[in-house]
C-alpha cells in the first residue's frame, strides 16, 4: 500500500482525493470513495442553490422549501451512514464566492453542527475543501468547525493566500483539469512544484492525473497525493449521467476546450455550447459573460436529465483523452496505486549506472 503523509494525515488507504464537482450531486460517488480508502468529497454548491434535490430528500418535492443548511445536514447523515462500518473518510467542498456569502455561511456552519453533533461523524467527516473565491474572510468559520482545510490554488498567489488565511494544505489545480480554471493557462507540470517551492503547507495536485503513473510524478514533484475528478466521474458509482460517462471515453486528448462560467473560465468536453461557450471568452470575459451565463445555466440543467448532448454542460479535463473504461471505484483505486507502485519498482532500472 502506497503510504504518504495525505494518507498518514487522514487515515485513509490510497492518497487520493475525489474532487468535489459541483452543482452535481456527488453524495454516492463520496460513498463510494471513503468506502474504498480514497478521501470522498460531497459538492455542496447544488444544494445551496438548490439545482438537484439530494439523494437524502424522500420527497422530491420538498426541495423548494428546505433550506439549504438542512438539505446539507440531510446529507452528510447520509453519507455518514454508508461510511460507518467501513469507517471511510470524507469532507465537503465549498465555494467562496462573495456574491454568495450567505449560502457559503450556511454550508459551512451546517458542516461544522454536523461535526460537533455527532461525534463519529467528526470522527470520519475531516475535511473542508474550498475553492472559487478569496479565502481570508472564511477563516474564523472555518478553523471553529475543528476540520482540516484544504483550499484548492489556481496560481501560486492563490496558494500564499490560502497559506494566509491559514489553510492546512494547497490542491494545487493545474488548467488541464475540468471544471473551474485560471484565467491564465499555468498547467501541472510548472505549477504544482512552484506551489510546493513557495508554500510551508502541504500540497496536493490537481489537473491531469488519472491513473498510477501520474500520480507517481505528483509524488515526485513534492505533492502529498492527487486529486481527480474526470477520472472520477467515469466510475460505476458516480452519480453522473451515462451520456456524461460516454462522453468521457469518447473524448481524446484535444477533446476539452476553456470557455466562460459563472466564477470565470471552466473546462468543458467539447460540443456544441461548450464550443460558443469558448468563442464569448475569446472575445473578452465581460463581453461575453451574459450569454455564456445563460448558456451554461441551460447546459447544467439538461446534463442532471441528460438530454441533449449538443447543448448539455459536460465539465471534463484533458485526462479524459485517457480514459477507457468505466470501472468501480474500488477497482479504480486499485489498479491506481498498484500501478503506482509498479512504476517507483522500475524507476532504477530507468537510470543508466555510471561507466567505468
Amino acid at each position: 500500500m502506497l503510504r504518504t503523509e495525505l494518507t498518514e494525515m487522514l487515515g485513509i488507504q490510497h492518497p487520493i482525493v475525489q474532487a468535489g464537482m459541483g452543482p452535481w450531486n456527488t453524495e454516492a460517488l463520496a460513498v463510494a470513495s471513503a468506502n474504498a480508502g480514497a478521501l470522498g468529497i460531497v459538492s455542496t454548491s447544488g444544494l445551496a442553490y438548490k439545482m438537484s434535490p439530494p439523494t437524502a430528500l424522500e420527497k422530491k418535492e420538498a426541495l423548494a422549501s428546505t433550506s439549504p443548511y438542512d438539505l446539507l445536514r440531510m446529507t452528510l447523515d447520509w453519507v455518514g451512514e454508508r461510511t460507518a462500518e467501513a469507517g471511510g473518510i470524507f469532507g465537503v467542498n465549498i465555494p467562496l464566492a462573495q456574491e454568495f456569502r450567505e449560502l457559503t455561511e450556511s454550508m459551512i456552519q451546517a458542516t461544522s453542527d454536523a461535526r460537533n453533533e455527532h461525534s463519529d461523524l467528526a470522527d470520519r467527516l475531516k475535511v473542508i475543501v474550498t475553492a472559487a473565491g478569496d479565502p481570508i474572510p472564511w477563516t474564523a468559520p472555518i478553523k471553529e468547525s475543528g476540520a482540516l482545510w484544504f483550499h484548492v490554488a489556481p496560481s501560486v498567489k492563490h496558494a500564499l493566500k490560502g497559506q494566509m488565511a491559514g489553510a492546512d494544505v494547497i490542491i494545487a489545480s493545474g488548467r488541464e483539469g475540468g471544471g473551474h480554471v485560471s484565467f491564465q493557462p499555468v498547467h501541472s507540470m510548472v505549477l504544482l512544484p512552484a506551489v510546493v517551492s513557495a508554500v510551508d503547507l502541504p500540497v496536493v495536485a490537481a489537473g491531469g492525473f488519472c491513473d498510477g503513473g501520474t500520480l507517481v510524478s505528483a509524488l515526485a514533484m513534492g505533492a502529498i497525493g492527487v486529486q481527480m475528478g474526470t477520472r472520477f466521474i467515469a466510475t460505476q458509482e458516480s452519480d453522473f449521467v451515462q451520456v456524461w460517462k460516454d462522453k468521457i471515453l469518447d473524448a481524446d486528448e484535444l477533446g476539452s476546450v476553456v470557455g466562460i462560467s459563472v466564477f470565470g473560465p471552466a473546462r468543458y468536453l467539447k460540443n456544441k455550447v461548450s464550443l460558443r461557450l469558448h468563442e464569448l471568452l475569446n472575445r473578452g470575459f465581460e463581453a461575453g459573460y451574459e450569454e455564456g451565463l445563460d448558456l451554461e445555466g441551460k447546459g447544467i440543467q439538461l446534463s442532471m436529465e441528460g438530454k441533449d448532448t449538443d447543448m448539455t454542460i459536460f465539465f471534463g479535463g484533458e485526462a479524459a483523452g485517457r480514459i477507457s473504461e468505466v470501472p468501480t471505484v474500488a477497482e479504480l483505486l486499485r489498479d491506481v496505486s498498484s500501478e503506482a507502485e509498479r512504476v517507483i519498482e522500475r524507476l532504477p532500472g530507468c537510470i543508466a549506472s555510471e561507466s567505468p
